[in-house]
């Protein structure tokens, strides 16, 4: 049993299950848009979102020697090294335009780790990177999720943006940001009130109110779309509901597992849903 508990955490750790997400929506969008399914598009997000979380997660703790992180931390860069490689691999096999795409996306993870020249006045602490710049982390990432799972394929795809691609853009966007309450509820015990977090700005209710809000958007614009499926209506329908569920169960003291897995799970369920109804 600790053996397995060892395996599902590094699992969680090295940003494994985030990367089956990230994936899983770069797939719905190739769906939603009766695109061909592109399987090197989507092993390099599934590599990239792993060599972009875990860079961003641990570039700092790789300053500290503590001996009960020795381990496991060495584990994950040796993983994340190799996910890294098979990263470039897929890369190469990707459109031009994509890999301008890519780069932009790349420079912006980037510097959501490392410190940067920032006007003092943006900032509240020390910590000089777009992750600590007050109130824009939840914003910051669910625009990169949106790019890499939606802008991305299209561009791939050498797709024309027209009002379908828009709707399913800011759908994304919205649905990401939802995704991130529960974590940033989660968050409240151990974030610096000088984030200043959806949640500490206005608190756990009103957060929630507002990603009930969001959801119904997420849902309406669905039925703005040009082309139309009973198939992709039944699948939004299914996962808003359990999205709005997780979102209005979920608390600051919630399991370890609760947003790190079972959250992060949703954008899976939403893609075997649709894998279902197909």
């Amino acid at each position: 049993m600790e053996v397995l508990k060892r395996i599902f955490n590094f699992y969680i750790n090295s940003s494994i299950h985030v990367a089956i997400a990230t994936c899983a929506l770069a797939w719905v969008t190739l769906i939603e848009l009766n695109l061909k399914h592109d399987q090197n598009l989507l092993s390099f997000v599934f590599f990239a979102t792993i060599t972009g979380y875990n860079f961003v997660k641990y570039f700092g703790i790789v300053k500290f020697h503590h001996r009960s992180l020795a381990g496991w931390l060495k584990a994950i860069q040796l993983f994340s090294l190799g996910a890294f490689f098979a990263m470039c691999y897929y890369g190469l096999k990707l459109e031009v335009e994509t890999l301008i795409v890519i780069v932009i996306l790349g420079v912006i993870t980037f510097f959501y780790a490392i410190p940067i020249m920032v006007p003092k006045h943006y900032l509240f602490d020390d910590h000089k990177n777009l992750r600590q710049v007050s109130g824009l982390k939840v914003y910051l990432i669910a625009l990169i999720w949106m790019f890499t799972t939606v802008i991305v394929p299209i561009v791939n795809h050498d797709v024309l943006i027209n009002m379908d691609v828009i709707i399913t853009g800011t759908q994304r966007f919205l649905y990401v940001l939802v995704l991130m309450f529960p974590f940033e509820i989660r968050d409240l015990n151990f974030d610096s009130l000088k984030l200043a977090t959806i949640p500490q700005k206005i608190g756990v209710k009103k957060t929630k109110i507002i990603g009930v809000v969001l959801l119904f958007v997420f849902l309406t614009l669905e039925f703005l779309k040009g082309e139309l499926t009973s198939k992709s209506i039944c699948a939004t329908l299914i996962i808003t509901g359990v999205s709005l569920l997780f979102l209005l169960f979920s608390n600051k003291n919630q399991s370890k597992y609760y947003s790190a897995f079972w959250v992060e799970s949703l954008p899976i369920i939403w893609l075997l849903v649709l894998l279902l109804l197909s």
